[in-house]
């Protein structure tokens, strides 16, 4: 899932002080697991923003509602007269459903409620830690479902380095060396000799450096 954070309450009130009608409108999906920006938060920010304006002495109509996700047109017909009326939106949601938001409202003011961190997973109650980079080419078959691109600090195509110690990482002893880890599991599963085989350089042409991507399924088209 996409993990997100909510922004400080100082730093949003910045960007939408001088709006008099705000609209906080949560994503429901991913960053509503995380419990940053789902209808519940979008609520709760609202009511901060409310008792900001009111110690500020700013007259502001601050309204709160969310949908499903905000990265899909089909979800947007309940909000789309409140999004087309609104002095400006604020989205909980993450970097995507702003962008969204504002390509399809271009008349609408939107702004972010969240900082966007990574792609990643529920590793128990109130802990998300990263586990992709979406680099388009995906080594886990290979790496016994231990991503080293995420992962590991250097991002090695063929490791340990020589910094690990005991299992963690150099950068720090709290985060486990991710090639360690895919020698743990590969001896578990008897399949040691994929290590044996050196990895060749990393084909980087799918990833973010070639610029924005874009992935069709033309069989879905109309």
């Amino acid at each position: 899932m996409i993990v997100g954070k909510q922004k400080p309450l100082d730093e949003i009130w910045d960007m939408v002080r001088t709006h008099t009608d705000i609209h906080v409108l949560g994503c429901n999906t991913c960053v509503a697991v995380c419990h940053e920006g789902g209808n519940k938060e979008a609520e709760t920010l609202a009511a901060l923003l409310r008792i900001k304006a009111e110690q500020e002495g700013v007259a502001m109509t601050i309204t709160h509602g969310g949908i499903e996700r905000q990265c899909e047109h089909e979800f947007f017909e309940p909000v789309e007269e409140r999004l087309n009326n609104a002095g400006a939106v604020l989205s909980t949601a993450c970097g995507i459903g702003v962008q969204f938001i504002a390509e399809k409202y271009s008349k609408t003011i939107v702004y972010p409620g969240l900082n966007t961190i990574f792609l990643g997973a529920v590793e128990s109650l109130g802990v998300m830690t990263e586990r992709c980079q979406a680099c388009g080419n995906c080594l886990l078959g290979v790496t016994a479902g231990i991503c080293p691109i995420a992962r590991c600090a250097k991002r090695l195509m063929n490791g340990p380095c020589g910094g690990s110690t005991k299992g963690s990482c150099e950068i720090n002893k709290d985060v486990p060396c991710a090639w360690q880890l895919i020698i743990d599991r590969l001896t578990a599963l008897g399949q040691m000799d994929r290590y044996e085989t050196l990895a060749p350089i990393k084909d980087w042409s799918a990833d973010r450096a070639g610029g924005p991507r874009k992935h069709i399924r033309e069989d879905l088209q109309a």
